[in-house]
């Protein structure tokens, strides 16, 4: 009596059957016949399969779900490729630009045009006097260089109304931007800004990595320092 009492208030669950079954690996082998008898349903239809049908189903599903892993992987290695060779001529454009002059400009126009930027735009400050006529140097306020300074990392985000969107040919269609400061070293106050924008309010946002901006901020200030006083 005490042992149907048991039973009763402590049925046997599903899992207490799954870990019986995993914990039995040789139960099919002495009941062979029940893998031809369980009758399963089709994720792709109502109709009834069988156990070995269902598994061979499952593995096709994961197959599949790997074939589409590889593909991304390739995908993501052929977007590095691309971003990698477009960096490198970057790059080369600065290393070639041979009047400090024109840097700035060279600067934004290339990352525009090899990234496919729809606007960019570029302020120095701080510069020898040889360039303090230059139209990159001109109307930056303290406001500017104070917030600038205070970035840590590139800031990516919806345009709020920043002063330095006002730079851009069309500050209007600035939905989405990139403010990228310049300086020295990570304990220097910053020495100008790099402004990327987007009429794409998803191009820059809040959760992208800066990484990549990061890099770009080093190789522009490296180059930018043929400016400095």
């Amino acid at each position: 009596m005490k042992n149907f009492n048991q039973d009763v208030m402590n049925p046997i669950t599903e899992d207490d059957i799954a870990n019986y079954l995993s914990n039995t690996p040789d139960f099919f082998e002495r009941h062979a016949q029940l893998l031809g008898q369980v009758q399963l349903t089709s994720p792709h239809g109502n109709r009834a399969v069988s156990l070995q049908e269902r598994q061979a189903e499952m593995l096709r599903e994961k197959i599949k779900a790997l074939e589409h892993r590889i593909m991304d992987m390739v995908r993501h290695g052929t977007e590095n490729g691309v971003t990698a060779d477009r960096l490198q001529r970057w790059t080369r454009a600065l290393l070639t630009t041979r009047d400090p002059r024109r840097l700035p400009t060279e600067i934004a126009a290339q990352l525009q045009d090899l990234f496919l930027v729809p606007q960019a735009a570029i302020k120095v400050w701080d510069c020898d006097s040889a360039y303090q006529g230059e139209p990159y140097t001109q109307s930056v306020s303290d406001d500017v260089k104070t917030l600038v300074t205070s970035l840590t990392a590139p800031y990516c985000g919806l345009n709020s109304g920043f002063e330095a969107a006002g730079w851009l040919a069309e500050p209007q269609a600035a939905v989405s931007i990139a403010l990228i400061p310049l300086r020295d070293s990570a304990e220097s106050p910053a020495f100008g800004l790099l402004v990327l924008a987007s009429p794409d309010a998803q191009r820059y946002n809040a959760e992208m990595g800066t990484d990549f901006l990061e890099r770009i901020a080093e190789l522009a200030s490296s180059a930018l320092s043929r400016l400095r006083s």
